[in-house]
């Protein structure tokens, strides 16, 4: 019997209503409490504009892209069961599940830094990703650094789950 892994939220997915862009919408989306959409477009589109305002030979949704695609993980570990003993083996990351780490990230530490308008910390993790400084590249370069460092049980990658 074949079943589907993910749900149709891709699929039912618009584009946000400034850029029409699927990516920018999922971040919206991810940004969001309470169901409150409007609230979190409000953020998004006022940390866009700063980043506009600070950086302004590129586009500020060129920004956000270019700094989510710095953020992304290439490689990451997972735990393997193999004779008794668990290994942290390194493992290719899937496009969709690269591109949900690097949002959780950009958000984690976005979230994490208390004190400023939600705005204003996004813009500046987002111009920090950009320059591929900050909190969520930390995550990525940690995972890299794990992944590189338990290179030795890549051989027990074969069996999938």
């Amino acid at each position: 019997m074949a079943y589907k892994r993910f749900t149709a939220s891709v699929a039912q997915l618009r584009g946000d209503p400034h850029n029409n862009s699927k990516l920018a919408a999922k971040f919206i989306n991810c940004l969001m409490y309470d169901g409150k959409k409007s609230v979190a477009q409000r953020v998004f589109y006022d940390a866009l504009e700063r980043v506009g305002k600070k950086i302004t030979d590129t586009p500020p949704n060129e920004v956000f892209e270019t700094a989510l695609e710095n953020i992304k993980p290439d490689i990451e570990v997972r735990s393997r069961r193999v004779g008794g003993a668990n290994y942290q083996v390194p493992m290719q990351v899937n496009s969709r599940r690269r591109q949900s780490l690097a949002i959780r990230w950009l958000l984690a530490a976005t979230r994490g830094k208390k004190g400023r308008p939600m705005a204003e910390r996004l813009a500046n993790e987002l111009m920090a990703a950009y320059k591929k400084e900050g909190d969520a590249m930390t995550m990525r370069e940690n995972i890299h650094r794990m992944a590189d460092a338990n290179k030795a049980f890549a051989h027990f990658a074969w069996s999938r789950r």
